[in-house]
């Protein structure tokens, strides 16, 4: 792929920029990390809308699948470079690379994220503040910045609780090598499928939830993109877009598979659990509409999805009406006053009157001691 062209003095100074921090990097990294300090940049260059060459992504990810202690300094170059920019560009393919090593990146490259910073193990981005205001357009960009840092925070945190990288090729069902054998590729998918649905039904009632929720938080954030698109001819945009619909399809696959554990065991959930879940389930069809607008093109795994989650919170409410058993339902018939749905016990007491006890016509009749 040629060079990109130079068409403006913000393109200008970026490309000078990156040459003086190939330079900088030259002069005072070690040896043995001098490698890593220049992949990182011809990754992550000032050039606007083009995302991160493939064979440069590659490149890191190969370079990260060493030592622990390689892995490691490759992930503190990255946050380096993410946190020491103001500049919009450089700051979305720090993010890209970053999805892609949590995408296919080697498990050692994973671990080394996973646990970034060293002292406290939690991965935070720290991107809240993030504005470049060169322009109107970066300005909006950054607004993008903002909620693609969340977004990663979000995945780090699902893939926390799961036990393994959501939407990781080391978790997929084939290999790209393996694409050209479609024998092959059925037989790996079912047998995946098998010892996944065989683990998460040895799982306990609550781990199953914060599975769920963890799945649906995800989502929640997805639903965040901001409204100002700005795709037109923007390939990181483009890029980023791409890398969140792939996230979703795979959040769909895992979500079928723990509502369908639960369609299983529904009349052994208790009144709190299937409360718990119904309230999560409702918070998953809230999504619905914006999904659709985000991911317009349909596929069989996301109707799929809809209708499971409708049946099975359908069948938590039918449950729980059974568990808390029949109500006595008052109404006064002249006024069509309704006093709830409740139990009505010896010390409820009514004005005197005509009711309906469950369309049935009753007298009351005030008692005077």
């Amino acid at each position: 792929m040629g060079k990109k062209k130079i068409t403006t003095l913000r393109d200008l100074i970026g490309a000078i920029k990156d040459k003086a921090s190939q330079s900088k990097a030259a002069l005072i990294s070690k040896p043995n990390s001098l490698s890593l300090h220049l992949a990182v940049i011809r990754a992550t260059t000032h050039a606007p809308s083009s995302p991160p060459e493939d064979h440069h992504v590659s490149t890191l990810l190969t370079l990260g699948d060493s030592s622990r202690a390689t892995a490691s300094t490759l992930i503190i170059i990255i946050m380096n470079r993410l946190h020491r920019t103001g500049n919009s560009t450089v700051a979305l393919k720090c993010l890209i690379i970053i999805h892609h090593i949590i995408k296919r990146g080697p498990f050692i490259l994973q671990d080394q994220l996973s646990v970034f910073p060293a002292t406290g193990g939690h991965n935070y981005l720290k991107l809240s503040a993030f504005r470049d205001g060169a322009t109107a357009a970066t300005w909006q960009i950054s607004a993008w910045i903002r909620f693609y840092s969340r977004y990663i925070e979000t995945l780090l945190f699902t893939s926390r609780i799961l036990g393994y990288f959501l939407s990781s090729s080391s978790c997929s069902a084939i290999s790209i090598e393996q694409q050209d054998d479609l024998n092959m590729q059925r037989d790996i998918v079912s047998d995946k499928r098998d010892k996944q649905e065989e683990k998460i039904s040895s799982f306990l009632n609550s781990d199953l939830i914060r599975d769920v929720d963890s799945l649906v938080q995800l989502i929640e954030e997805t639903c965040k993109v901001p409204d100002s698109l700005l795709l037109e001819g923007n390939t990181l945009l483009y890029e980023v877009v791409g890398l969140l619909g792939n996230d979703y399809l795979s959040t769909v696959n895992e979500l079928l598979l723990r509502l369908g554990e639960f369609k299983e065991r529904l009349g052994c959930l208790s009144f709190g659990d299937s409360v718990e879940l119904g309230f999560i389930l409702k918070r998953l069809e809230g999504c619905k509409e914006r999904l659709s607008v985000l991911f317009s093109v349909k596929k069989p795994s996301t109707e799929l999805l809809w209708n499971s989650v409708n049946e099975l919170r359908m069948k938590i409410e039918d449950l729980n009406l059974e568990k808390a058993g029949p109500k006595l339902t008052f109404r006064k018939s002249s006024e069509s006053a309704r006093f709830g749905n409740r139990v009505i016990s010896d010390s409820v007491r009514f004005p005197s009157g005509r009711y309906e006890l469950n369309n049935l016509p009753l007298m009351v009749v005030e008692r005077r001691n």
